[in-house]
């Protein structure tokens, strides 16, 4: 019997290396983005906030939707495609901001982009891929998902140093990996058959469906827009590490470092979730935004720096999926795209409110009310998922 990675078809290598090579460009623009519109463009904490905030909750929202709308219309790929291609063409528009206005509809465009693809991307893979290697299938595509998240920073890292921090030109630069990606999508992969002759349905978010889905299922929603208003945007991570002395070639650091913490611990605390009760990991996953809120509430040098990444990272690690998770086992099987949907729908709401305070209490009282105020939504997390008895 083949090993699973020789099994996986070549559609889903193909789909894993146009998300590292889109990856890799998104991250070489986002690990400057946030100093660059401070430094450069001349913004305001609130400014960014409001423009991550939007942005990062756009591509929630979109979520929403595009799944069904993937079903419906029966073409997974040229929806990706359609995804990918409104990320590409925004690539250029950094490059060429001369304005946080220019930033703004970049950014927004880009996240509707991002939430278009992924779902007609992951059913793609589902549609080409044997039942019993799906999950070496989707693993392959998130481990070279993943090494974008770091060969994107390190490479904006580098030639920053080498062009004396001339953010233009590694934003141009990234502008090549991203339509890449789009050309290996359009002319590497074809859509089976049996994709197209998905059977079409109503709109599923109705009445009745939301009557369907139980308490402890809005529960774990409520519990996951809480936390989504103690995580702000990663964009004032960046920002700490500015504020706090760290050069601007050494800034993308800051992603790499809180990529690679999340990276190492999600297996292992995936793990452990089968093994403890979810409201006991999820609670323990909360103590380290807790702690990471305090620290970089502290002091934003370098050494208060690593450890707030460190412990954020080591909380995403132990959340995420660890939500996905309790949303698969308290919705209805035939309800789970709706109700991953609605859950995506709380959480964008929730970044868009979060992002716009954060930046407003960094202008108006400092970057460590920003990060207490961090601490004390995650705290209310906390006593919210306690105080639940059953």
């Amino acid at each position: 019997m083949l090993k699973p990675a020789l099994r996986i078809p070549k559609t889903v290598w193909i789909l894993g290396f146009v998300s590292m090579l889109m990856d890799i460009s998104s991250e070489m623009i986002h690990g400057l983005l946030p100093v660059f519109m401070v430094t450069v463009l001349g913004a305001s904490a609130t400014t960014v906030g409001a423009i991550e905030g939007v942005a990062e909750a756009t591509t929630l929202i979109v979520k929403v939707f595009s799944g069904v709308i993937s079903d419906y219309v029966g073409k997974r790929k040229w929806l990706a495609a359609l995804g990918y291609g409104l990320a590409a063409v925004t690539k250029p528009m950094f490059a060429l901001a001369g304005s946080s206005g220019w930033i703004f509809t970049a950014r927004f465009i880009d996240r509707i982009g991002k939430g278009i693809r992924g779902a007609p991307r992951d059913a793609l893979i589902v549609d080409v891929t044997p039942p019993d290697i799906l999950g070496a299938a989707f693993g392959l595509r998130q481990s070279l998902d993943t090494v974008g998240a770091f060969v994107g920073p390190l490479l904006a890292m580098g030639l920053m140093l080498l062009w004396a921090n001339d953010f233009r030109a590694v934003f141009w630069v990234a502008v090549i990996p991203a339509f890449l990606a789009l050309a290996m999508l359009i002319f590497g992969v074809r859509e089976p058959a049996s994709a197209s002759k998905v059977t079409r349905q109503s709109f599923p978010i109705s009445r009745a469906a939301l009557a369907k889905l139980s308490d402890d299922y809005w529960w774990v929603v409520a519990v996951g827009a809480a936390l989504t208003l103690a995580r702000f945007s990663e964009a004032f991570l960046v920002l700490r590490a500015q504020q706090g002395g760290l050069a601007l070639a050494f800034i993308p650091l800051v992603l790499v470092v809180m990529n690679l913490v999340y990276a190492l611990c999600a297996y292992p605390l995936g793990v452990l979730a089968d093994k403890i009760r979810h409201r006991t990991l999820l609670a323990l996953g909360i103590l380290p935004l807790i702690a990471a809120d305090l620290v970089l509430a502290h002091s934003g040098q370098p050494i208060w720096l690593v450890a707030g990444l460190v412990l954020w990272g080591v909380h995403m690690a132990a959340t995420q999926g660890l939500l996905a998770a309790m949303i698969a086992v308290t919705a209805p099987d035939n309800l789970r795209g709706t109700a991953f949907g609605l859950f995506n729908l709380a959480s964008g709401i929730a970044m868009l409110i979060a992002s716009g305070v954060a930046g407003v209490l960094w202008d108006q009282w400092g970057s460590s009310a920003t990060f207490y105020a961090g601490a004390i939504f995650s705290g209310l997390s906390l006593l919210l998922l306690l105080l639940r008895r059953s």
